[in-house]
């Protein structure tokens, strides 16, 4: 404009002309780079308060750990991670901040801070991203890795706002060119237009950070008020009816969670100890018959302060059975030959006394042990009394059927003769001991051998004393054949502790020789 063949004058006009576009363009410049120094101001304002918001977030997430560890402290973890995520590349942040203004006097002349030039060469020449813009990319999408992991897919609202806030895909610009993330955000922009960008990338960070974790904790939150928590509980308005009676009683709701912990609990006065799965474990004695209250409380720490909740309950312990209880504890009969123990109490009454043949009583209140060895008829009869509190007594009787242990089996080694014939080799008939068991007896008795009889078929019998073969039994048995059979019969077996009792007569062993 002011070159060509113009004349001096119009030269002079052209120039004055450039000159005053440039001093508006400048003030308009000063301006616009006054406005972004008050966001950036107002940027700083919000990390400020935003830092401070999520300290006390991280302070009362600690002290929740504390109180309830089982429910809190997984969620803490995941907060510290995102925490020291986000800490990190703010930090980062702001030492590409600091090290731009490094050199300046006044970090609030933002008229001076006019030149694009210092973000220009650090993060990009030479046409392309330089190693320290790259290293930026990179501290941008760790940040959103590691904070995306830790959602997990719990929280997809705020997963993608954390994908949009902190991408850093080609953007195609107002003149639908395709730019690199760093070319279009920084390259050709004054100094405190890439201050101001970075400074509401840190504002996104700490704003990232608190939705995301209060996201987490309401979360943790509703999951501990859902009602999948919750069990329905039947409150009767007894513990015990009579027959004849309708039963009357509520149904609430109660929470049950397997991480809830309480400081203490105390029932009647006393501290109760035992928890599982979040449940108070009531294991105390029920007292004397009658109407029993249960008053304590619960006691737990909650925002730093200790709270308790009442507990006021009752039960009844039975006052007046008709009937007593006699079970034998093996099976509905009584042996001979064994020591039957039995089970013997009144609902309701704490003493009893019982009677009958070879009855005893055995190890505390309601245990007995029944012998009737010697009693010859085939039925004994249990006779049962109590007094209740009131002086009443109650009675009750019942009668058992009386067996014979049934007819053991001889074994030889680990084979018995339940099956028939057994085959075996020579060498394991010589060595193996003779022996005899019950099969499907309920009582586990001990039989012990003395002796037993033992022929080859078609030889003389061979009386044996002991379990094993004696050296008659042995010539016997090697002058057998492959094929032939052998018998062991008349086997002597005693019940161990009680030789008196007479076994029926042992099942014999029949044998095949294998070799």
């Amino acid at each position: 404009m002011a070159g060509g063949k113009l004349s001096p004058r119009q030269k002079m006009i052209n120039l004055m002309y450039l000159v005053f576009i440039a001093m508006m363009a400048l003030n308009m410049s000063k301006e616009v780079l006054t406005a972004f120094g008050t966001f950036n101001e107002s940027f700083e304002q919000h990390n400020r308060t935003a830092t401070d918001r999520n300290n006390a977030f991280m302070a009362g997430l600690a002290e929740k750990a504390a109180e309830q560890p089982k429910q809190y402290v997984p969620l803490q973890e995941k907060a510290k991670k995102i925490s020291a995520a986000s800490n990190e590349l703010y930090s980062y942040i702001e030492n590409l901040k600091n090290e731009a203004t490094a050199e300046m006097d006044d970090k609030r002349d933002y008229e001076s801070m006019d030149k694009g030039d210092y973000f220009d060469e650090l993060f990009y020449r030479g046409g392309k991203v330089s190693p320290e813009g790259q290293e930026f990319l990179n501290k941008i999408k760790d940040y959103r890795t590691k904070v995306a992991a830790e959602m997990g897919d719990q929280f997809p609202v705020q997963k993608k706002q954390l994908e949009e806030k902190f991408s850093t895909e080609d953007i195609v610009d107002g003149e639908k060119v395709k730019r690199d993330y760093i070319n279009y955000h920084f390259v050709g922009f004054p100094l405190i237009a890439s201050l101001t960008k970075l400074t509401k990338m840190q504002s996104d960070i700490k704003s990232t950070e608190s939705e995301v974790l209060s996201a987490m904790f309401q979360g943790n939150l509703g999951s501990q008020v859902s009602l999948t928590n919750y069990k329905a509980i039947v409150i009767a308005d007894k513990t015990a009816f009579f027959n004849g009676e309708n039963f009357t009683g509520r149904v609430v709701l109660g929470r049950v969670d397997e991480n809830t912990q309480f400081d203490k609990v105390i029932i009647n006065g006393a501290e109760m100890e035992k928890m599982e799965n979040g449940q108070v474990v009531l294991d105390f004695p029920a007292g004397n018959v009658g109407e029993r209250e249960l008053k304590g409380e619960i006691q737990f720490t909650e925002d730093g302060e200790v709270k308790s909740i009442p507990i006021e309950s009752s039960y009844a312990v039975i006052p007046k059975p008709n009937a007593a209880v006699i079970s034998a504890d093996k099976m509905n009969v009584v042996y001979r030959g064994v020591q039957n123990p039995m089970t013997i109490s009144i609902p309701g009454v704490p003493v009893v006394s019982a009677n009958a043949p070879g009855l005893r009583q055995s190890g505390g209140a309601g245990s007995y042990m029944m012998d009737v060895t010697n009693v010859k008829a085939r039925e004994v009869k249990i006779n049962v009394s109590g007094e209740l509190p009131n002086g009443e007594t109650v009675s009750d009787s019942k009668t058992f059927r009386i067996k014979e242990i049934p007819r053991p089996v001889g074994v030889i080694g680990a084979k018995d003769g339940m099956d028939g014939t057994i085959r075996l080799s020579r060498r394991a008939v010589q060595v193996s001991p003779v022996s005899a068991k019950l099969p499907d007896f309920d009582f586990d008795l001990n039989l012990v051998v003395s002796g037993f009889k033992f022929q080859v078929i078609g030889k003389p019998v061979v009386q044996v004393n002991g379990t094993r073969l004696n050296g008659a039994a042995e010539a016997a048995l090697n002058s057998a054949k492959r094929g032939d059979v052998i018998q062991i019969f008349d086997i002597n077996a005693k019940i161990s502790g009680n030789s008196s009792y007479k076994l029926p007569r042992v099942a014999p062993l029949v044998i095949e020789l294998t070799d």
